[in-house]
């Protein structure tokens, strides 16, 4: 008997579970039939992304906080966060007139302090935090085109060299990507190389001179995307023993950002 629903911002409505749903893998054949709907769960999922509370305190009208996590868990490990994240990504690129593949990303990182004592995590001595770090290609609204969570000792270089190694070649019509000098050096070359006649180039796009705020041509864009995650109380710190779960919580927090758009 289906227990019932119980009434959250973070619940997705009809509209955004129409988007998602042939997306959601369903119950195997054979067996007890499933105890809870997987709207139900995915509900589950999304209040502990954006609310950041502990597993086991996710409210009892829920399915019980194990068998939510089961699910996080078991998708995260077949890669099926990505795979809804994207497909919903190319949906809002082609609404939004674009081809699902850019021409120009945005590329950059951000350190976040690891809320307990775990491996893969460093210190990242430029920003004094100890924990992950956040390595984020995007294109042009912000949209994120790939992820990598590394300690936050990586060198924002060789973090780009990682990340850039397992996606470039997804984005055939990508032709430029910015960042900021902390990329230059043998990167800028190493990007060259990675199609042939210059088709793909990356660009450091310097701060001006002087200080304060300054809003850097295009770097604002990626910077934007930051900020959203911060919306995701469970991304304002890395609470994930498992980068991968790391990477996850990431594309979670984007897919219901982007569900939200698709429903308007």
């Amino acid at each position: 008997m289906q227990t019932p629903k119980p009434h959250y911002a973070t619940n997705l409505n009809d509209k955004e579970w129409k988007q998602i749903e042939k997306l959601v893998p369903a119950a195997k054949p054979g067996g007890r039939p499933a105890k809870h709907t997987r709207r139900h769960i995915l509900d589950g999922i999304l209040y502990i992304v954006k609310t950041g509370c502990q597993w086991h305190l996710l409210p009892n009208d829920f399915p019980p906080y194990k068998t939510v996590y089961h699910y996080y868990a078991q998708w995260a490990r077949e890669g099926i966060w990505q795979l809804i994240h994207d497909r919903l990504r190319d949906e809002v690129r082609r609404r939004a007139g674009r081809k699902p593949s850019p021409r120009a990303a945005i590329l950059d990182s951000q350190s976040v302090k690891h809320a307990d004592a775990s491996a893969q995590t460093g210190y990242d001595a430029g920003k004094k935090i100890k924990g992950r770090k956040r390595h984020l290609l995007v294109d042009t609204m912000g949209l994120v085109l790939a992820l990598l969570v590394t300690g936050a000792d990586v060198q924002d270089r060789e973090g780009a060299r990682m990340l850039l190694s397992r996606c470039w070649f997804l984005f055939g019509r990508l032709q430029v990507i910015w960042a900021d000098s902390g990329y230059l050096g043998k990167l800028v070359g190493w990007v060259k190389s990675l199609r042939p006649f210059g088709r793909l180039h990356l660009e450091v796009v310097a701060r001006a001179a002087g200080g304060g705020f300054q809003l850097v041509r295009k770097r604002w864009i990626v910077e934007r995307t930051f900020s959203w995650l911060y919306k995701s109380r469970r991304l304002g710190k890395d609470y994930e023993r498992n980068p991968q779960h790391s990477e996850a919580m990431i594309y979670i927090s984007m897919t219901h950002l982007m569900l939200r758009r698709l429903a308007r």
